[in-house]
């Protein structure tokens, strides 16, 4: 059904989104400047991602 498949691509977009979070704190990015690639405030990319 097209709704396992919705739930698949969410699960992988939120994987890929977490890795290159991971990835762009690594090579020095700030919690701004993840936040506005994303569409997102410092403030929640951090309470999100920053673990």
């Amino acid at each position: 059904m097209g709704l396992r498949a919705v739930g698949a691509l969410h699960r992988l977009a939120e994987q890929v989104e977490a890795e290159s979070v991971a990835l762009a704190r690594e090579q020095g990015w700030t919690w701004e400047q993840i936040g506005d690639a994303l569409g997102m405030s410092r403030q929640s990319v951090h309470a999100k991602y920053g673990k």
